[in-house]
């Protein structure tokens, strides 16, 4: 796993006199699960935004999947899958409608929406509900689905923006086993997640404060080099040295 997928160089984004993402710097490897943490108002979600090819930073560089983030949103867009908490799903469209509308969205033939879906219904079990309205769904299903949506054209990356809120924790756990099994197949993993449970699960994670990366390193080490025993913890003590509000 050396292949970097996402790099990021002093990467600043300002709304006037206000510094949001403050020179931040860091790179993300082909297949790794990099947990992108940070407190309300800490700046993780205009970092991601940028990212994604939806702002423009103000000053530094970045690149994703090889495009470049000043000037490439794009193309980066179609280099990449992206799910909410929101899901982002239609709820008056069936399953295979909201299918077959995001594979069009990100670029795939008729017949390559086919046999995408095919494939994604058989391995979510989801056949029975080919025709089933997403609105009459259970959240946990609705979940699976989006995520299965998020990579119906096998991005090179996956953002997923607090991809887990309001679910049971059995869902929870089946929802990373379907994050696992996609960085096993070389699909990068980029989440940022309010439970500090889920932060144990990636490869690495980065703690923003006050629009800076604070901490960036394994679960492991970061619990080591702060001396504590979880992620929890070692998130609380980072974030009481905020000086941004809630």
């Amino acid at each position: 796993m050396n292949d970097i997928v996402i790099s990021v160089r002093n990467l600043t984004k300002c709304f006037g006199d206000f510094v949001a993402v403050d020179h931040i710097s860091f790179d993300v490897y082909r297949g790794e699960i990099f947990g992108f943490l940070g407190a309300n108002g800490a700046g993780k979600t205009t970092a991601m935004r940028m990212l994604c090819g939806l702002s423009f930073p103000t000053s530094g560089e970045g690149s994703v999947a090889g495009c470049d983030v000043r000037c490439e949103g794009e193309r980066i867009k179609r280099h990449i899958g992206y799910m909410s908490q929101r899901f982002s799903l239609y709820n008056d469209l069936s399953v295979w409608e909201n299918m077959d509308l995001f594979a069009g969205i990100y670029g795939l033939s008729k017949k390559e929406t086919a046999e995408r879906a095919a494939e994604l219904l058989t391995k979510l079990d989801f056949v029975s509900e080919r025709d089933t309205l997403v609105g009459a769904l259970p959240l946990g299903w609705k979940q699976k689905l989006s995520f299965a949506i998020a990579t119906i054209h096998r991005p090179e990356v996956v953002f997923l923006d607090e991809p887990t809120g309001g679910v049971d924790p059995v869902t929870r756990r089946q929802f990373w086993e379907m994050i696992y099994e996609a960085a096993d197949a070389g699909t990068t993993i980029f989440v940022t997640t309010h439970y500090m449970d889920e932060a144990e699960y990636c490869s690495r994670v980065s703690i923003m404060v006050d629009g800076e990366v604070r901490a960036l390193d394994t679960p492991a080490r970061l619990k080591q080099q702060f001396a504590v025993g979880s992620m929890d913890e070692v998130f609380r003590i980072l974030a009481r040295g905020a000086r941004r509000g809630e």
